[in-house]
């Protein structure tokens, strides 16, 4: 398997699971409080949508236009 397409793979994997945190954390208390009177979940929670989205993009780009490496 070429290294590009393991990167690809662990930058999908690693967005997914920042996504998945990002979930979990915008579910708790503090970020549904902090999200009903500001209109915006907490700046971490933020962070790791922003991270995660970035990361899976970047793995989904790169499996789908990264060249290949075979020759």
């Amino acid at each position: 398997m070429p290294i590009n397409r393991v990167m690809a793979l662990i930058l999908l994997v690693v967005g997914a699971v920042l996504l998945y945190f990002a979930y979990q954390s915008s579910q708790s208390v503090g970020d549904q409080v902090s999200e009903a009177f500001t209109g915006r979940f907490t700046e971490s929670t933020t962070w790791l949508v922003i991270l995660g989205a970035a990361s899976a993009a970047a793995g989904v780009g790169m499996l789908l236009f990264g060249k290949s490496s075979a020759n």
